[in-house]
């Protein structure tokens, strides 16, 4: 068969999608990038937001109208939306031939097998949303060759008032330390040079398999693999930053100065609200404490604008946080409603333009923030990844350790050359905008 895979979502189901994609070479079928050649299309949705549900549904039907033009004999959905929403995706979307819950798309080749034969009803194929994590080696990196996500661990135990991950992911659960060094060692025997841990929360990986938070032992036995040259953490949540780690992120030569820390919010009640265990003066200093035990760290975090209850005055304190902290990256979210969670019923509900503007003031302060931070880097050196070329502009684009992919800026460089994907250069910042940097090769030493 003939497998049109698309992954709607965060890097952590992209993860599961290549996991699907390699089972399904692994077992003969061909994928393909051309849904009008495909025998089956599969939609890997998301449905954290409305956004994403919006997005994940809208793809879904673009995917039907494929089999009724007769391009595509069966439609697959799997990942979030169809764990959370199977009974509504039975019901409004018969055109629809399987669907697939979170912990059982390691099964894909079977319910292929099943979708393509004869059947009067859609296929369903669930099991507990706290099943054990199935070790998929057979997995085909759709990211550049040179970086690959590492999901470490499943789920989450958090149980965040706005948030469905749990209902959908389960409890967290971490990946035997010994899997994860194999499958980085795979990767790394492709070509990968920079692997990017991703979780629900990475900073509390290996406590539910070792008795104790295990990530820095996890960073120091990856950055033993032959050809991996950074390591790169996301998603770390800021009360179970320990010193252990800190310590690590400092040390180690391989892992990049650069967390991402979500926090949500700074006002107190809000951050009560939202479930979230960290107080506005905890989270100062977890960002000071950082910034002076790692020189040169970068920080990203997160941000809802809007959450229920929020008043101005709470708005105004995440303003001022933000002016105070100066993170270095930073994205804000408008509050999303989503039905089940506690926060859906709370009092309060914000008005969606007073969300917007909210989220809008953030950005700006952002924005300035972004500006004289990188303005401030001109003159410096760094090691740039190419990612690749603008053959026209005749500019290499790549990315120094500040910088993951897809959601930070670009470092564009003057170059006649034509390195391959992941080729590590140095290179002085000669100019700077908001969110990118731009400069020339040195043969100097990088910062």
């Amino acid at each position: 068969m003939r497998i049109h895979l698309i992954s709607l979502g965060c890097d952590k189901n992209l993860v599961d999608a290549e996991g699907m994609s390699g089972l399904l070479r692994a077992a003969g079928h061909e994928l393909t990038d051309d849904d009008t050649k495909a025998d089956v299309i599969i939609v890997n949705t998301c449905c954290f937001i409305g956004d994403a549900k919006e997005e994940s549904i809208n793809t879904i039907l673009e995917a039907a109208k494929r089999k009724e033009d007769a391009c595509a004999k069966a439609l697959i959905v799997t990942g979030c939306l169809a764990e959370r929403y199977r009974e509504e995706i039975k019901a409004e979307l018969p055109e629809v031939d399987a669907i697939v819950g979170t912990t059982a798309w390691p099964q894909i080749v079977s319910v292929i097998g099943e979708v393509t034969a004869a059947h009067a009803a859609p296929v369903e194929r669930t099991q507990s949303i706290d099943a054990p994590i199935e070790d998929v080696r057979a997995r085909v990196v759709s990211t550049p060759g040179h970086y690959a996500y590492l999901k470490i661990a499943e789920g989450c135990d958090k149980h965040c008032t706005y948030c469905v991950i749990p209902k959908v992911r389960g409890a967290y659960r971490s990946r035997p330390m010994e899997q994860l060094v194999a499958e980085a060692q795979t990767l790394a025997a492709g070509g990968v040079k920079e692997l990017i841990l991703v979780a629900q929360e990475t900073t509390l990986y290996g406590a539910d398999l070792y008795g104790k938070k295990s990530l820095p032992a996890l960073l120091r036995a990856l950055s033993g693999i032959d050809g991996i040259e950074w390591i790169r953490v996301l998603y770390c949540y800021p009360e179970e930053i320990t010193d252990e780690l800190i310590a690590e992120v400092r040390d180690n030569q391989k892992v990049c100065k650069y967390l991402d820390i979500p926090i949500q919010h700074a006002a107190d009640g809000i951050l009560k609200r939202m479930g979230r265990r960290t107080t506005h003066d905890e989270l100062t200093a977890i960002v000071r404490k950082l910034r002076t035990e790692i020189p040169g760290i970068v920080l990203r975090t997160t941000l809802i604008a809007g959450f229920p209850g929020e008043t101005e005055e709470d708005h105004q304190v995440l303003c001022d946080f933000v002016k105070e902290l100066r993170f270095d990256r930073l994205g804000v979210f408008e509050y999303s409603k989503e039905e089940g969670t506690p926060a859906a019923a709370m009092k309060g509900q914000i008005r969606k333009n007073v969300k917007r503007a909210r989220r809008n003031a953030l950005m700006e302060i952002q924005q300035r923030i972004s500006a004289e931070r990188t303005a401030s880097l001109v003159g410096k050196r760094f090691t740039v990844m190419v990612e690749g070329r603008l053959a026209e502009d005749n500019v290499l684009v790549g990315r120094t350790y500040m910088d993951a992919p897809d959601v930070d800026g670009l470092f564009f460089v003057d170059s006649g050359a034509a390195p391959v994907s992941g080729t590590m250069l140095t290179a002085v910042v000669t100019n700077a905008t908001e969110y990118d940097l731009y400069g020339e090769i040195c043969d100097e030493s990088a910062e």
